[in-house]
């Protein structure tokens, strides 16, 4: 009894330590998908605890300190407000995941839905999403963004379903492809021959061998999103002023003052670079580990 008893003790213990050994073996096999891991988990608390972390207010200005340069005080300046720059910066992380978590979460469900039911069910309902898919992929993503809007206006919730719309297609496409790999494969066959009701093949056969490839193209479009966010806020159609945005840091007074004043473009151009550099290392550090065919 005791042993069992000192069984069920250690077994967290063990679980505990095999996790550990998966997240090192991880980080020796893939270093940049690591650094892309430390990269966001940073992203992510500067975002969480963003109140806490900067030194001033997202809004608060400061005549008396314009475009003052990286010191003590500023430790990455101020922009051409007197706005501390470490603290637009911050909460710039926060709108930044924000939207990019919003948007391809919507956007990515939404199309690996409109693929799943396509590839599964085939005829009439593939023809037809596979139609208004093939509309929405005849535009530029970026142009088709910017169409939207400019159409609907500049705000933070327009922004999010811009790039939800534009991202429906290529998680469409992606989960398409699995399950319509996965449709044809014996088990499933199997499972028609004894009497599996659709619904039951669908969730419990299917859709399990279609969540690697969804989160794989999830986490990439991550990056992407933050990308187009900050290319919309740089054009004037994203995050309207005076919304601490990566990208409208960089409009504006970022170029007008870039010689005089380099840290006000630099900086955010920084945070949106690093931002991109992790989600696309882990991205594709996932993607290697989640694929069987490129398991370790």
């Amino acid at each position: 009894m005791s042993t069992d008893a000192g069984a069920v003790q250690f077994k967290p213990v063990r679980q505990h330590l095999g996790v550990i050994s998966q997240f090192w073996r991880f980080c020796r096999h893939k270093p940049l998908g690591a650094a892309g891991a430390v990269i966001l988990t940073g992203m992510v608390l500067l975002a969480v605890f963003a109140p806490v972390v900067s030194p001033y207010g997202e809004y608060e200005t400061n005549y008396k300190a314009i475009r003052v340069a990286p010191g003590a005080a500023h430790i990455l300046g101020t922009d051409e407000f007197g706005r501390d720059l470490f603290t637009r910066i911050v909460w710039g992380a926060r709108i930044s995941l924000y939207v990019s978590g919003l948007a391809v979460g919507l956007g990515m469900t939404a199309g690996a839905l409109i693929g799943l039911s396509g590839a599964f069910w085939g005829g009439v309902v593939d023809l037809i999403s596979q139609r208004l898919l093939e509309v929405l992929m005849a535009f530029p993503m970026l142009v088709m963004a910017l169409a939207i809007v400019a159409a609907l206006g500049s705000s933070i919730d327009n922004v999010v379903f811009a790039l939800a719309v534009v991202l429906v297609p290529q998680g469409a496409r992606v989960v398409r492809s699995a399950a319509l790999t996965t449709r044809e494969a014996d088990y499933v066959q199997a499972a028609r021959a004894i009497g599996a009701k659709d619904l039951r093949i669908l969730f419990h056969h299917v859709l399990p061998n279609c969540i690697a490839p969804y989160i794989i193209v999830l986490t990439a479009g991550l990056g992407w999103a933050i990308l187009v966010e900050a290319s919309l806020s740089f054009l004037g159609l994203g995050v309207p002023q005076p919304e601490p945005s990566w990208g409208g840091m960089l409009s504006g007074a970022g170029r007008q003052y870039v010689v005089t004043a380099p840290w006000m473009a630099v900086f955010p151009g920084l945070a949106i670079t690093l931002a991109v550099f992790g989600f696309n290392f882990f991205g594709d550090a996932l993607r290697d580990v989640l694929d069987p065919r490129l398991r370790l």
